[in-house]
Order: structure tokens, then sequence, then C-alpha cells
């Protein structure tokens, strides 16, 4: 199967209720649902662009990209951080309108040339208290992107899939907070460290599509946070 169809049958298990979360630290991403904030996130993915994958390595999908954004550095919540385009869903919205929105907002896309594939499980994210619902969308109609306001985000960025995968670019981030710790898969791409909710939410997708290839977990990347 092609990219676009391996996501779209991921959607279709995800919603019949028969896609299971391969990694355990999905399970982890939970909240009160009762008492959470709710919000949602556009994961979407299209044909590479004419900025070709840095990584040489035969990794499939070789012609895909994905859209990511790091958040500005003077955010109060989660600054610096890499993730995808999405925020708060507003009174009588949908996840998918709330994604496209804020997608839209953030990177000046036109969400006309998105085709909505369908929506993941509910994923929590504790620090905030939000349940966020990953919208995954293909990326039909590619349209130009850049930072809307420089105040909510310091680049706005396609990564290639091929690099995203590259077993050299994964590491394990850590963080020490508190006297505890915590670790999460990680990807070292485009100059930044895609870590957290983020690097959490991909890794569990790329093992979902079968399209992940074994890496170093014991290649540890301290975060300075």
């Amino acid at each position: 199967m092609s990219a676009r169809e391996d996501l779209l049958e991921l959607a279709r298990r995800a919603e019949s209720g028969t896609a299971a979360a391969p990694d355990p630290l999905w399970a982890a991403l939970t909240v009160d649902a009762h008492q959470a904030r709710r919000a949602a996130v556009l994961m979407l993915f299209g044909t590479l662009d004419d900025v070709p994958a840095v990584s040489g390595k035969p990794l499939a999908p070789a012609d895909l990209d994905v859209l990511l954004l790091e958040r500005a550095h003077t955010l109060g919540s989660h600054p610096g951080q890499v993730a995808f385009p999405g925020g708060a869903i507003d009174a009588r919205e949908t996840p998918v309108q709330a994604a496209l929105r804020e997608a839209e907002e953030e990177t000046g896309l036109d969400s006309g040339g998105v085709e909505v594939l369908g929506t993941l499980q509910d994923l929590g994210l504790a620090h905030s208290n939000f349940l966020v619902t990953p919208v995954l969308g293909w990326w039909r109609s590619p349209s130009p992107v850049r930072v809307v306001d420089y105040a909510e985000s310091a680049q706005v960025f396609r990564v290639p899939v091929r690099d995203l995968l590259d077993p050299d670019n994964r590491v394990m981030a850590t963080v020490h907070r508190a006297g505890r710790s915590f670790d999460s898969p990680a990807f070292t791409v485009n100059g930044v460290v895609v870590w957290g909710f983020t690097g959490i939410v991909l890794n569990g997708l790329f093992e979902q599509l079968g399209w992940a290839v074994p890496w170093d977990r014991s290649r540890l990347h301290p975060m300075g946070v």
C-alpha cells in the first residue's frame, strides 16, 4: 500500500476501535476526561517537497514528510518544544475543525488542501491537563507555510519521515524534575529534538503503521529544561 493508504487504514482501525497502541507510553498518556480541557492537533503528512531527506538510508516511506513547529522559547507552557499544529477546542467546534483552524492560525496553511483521514485515540497531556485528539491528515494540495506569530512559534517546518525513522537520529530524551526522571522516545532532526508528547505520539504512530525500524534506546539525550 501507499503511505496515504497506510495512514487511512490506521485511521479506520482507530475509529472502529480495533487499533491497539503498541507503545505502552501511549497508555500512560491519560488524564481525567471529566476534568481535562479538550484540544486537537493536526498530524499532517504529504508527499515530500523539493527539500530532500538528509538520511540516505533506504527507509520506507521515502517520499513523505510531516508538518511540525517549534514553540516560541518565551512561552510559559512547553517553551521551545517541537509540536504538531493544534490547540484548544472552542465551544461548538469538533476536533477536526479545531485542528484545521489552529493549523491555519499557526502555520498559514490553506486547510482546503488538507484531506482529513480520520482521528486517532484521545491522548492525555497531564502537565497542562489537556485531552488531545490527534487528527490525521493528508496534504492533498500543499500550500506555503510560515511562522504567523513569532510570539507563539520559533519555526514551522516540514521534516522528511525518512529522517525521523533513521536510527542515527533516534535518542531517548531524559528530563529530571523534582527528584523524578522522565524518558521519552525522541528524534534529532532539523537542528531540534522532537521529544515529550510529540516524540511519544510519533514513535507510537510509526509502530502502529509498521514503519518503525530498530534503534538504540540506550542513547540518552539530557534535555535542559
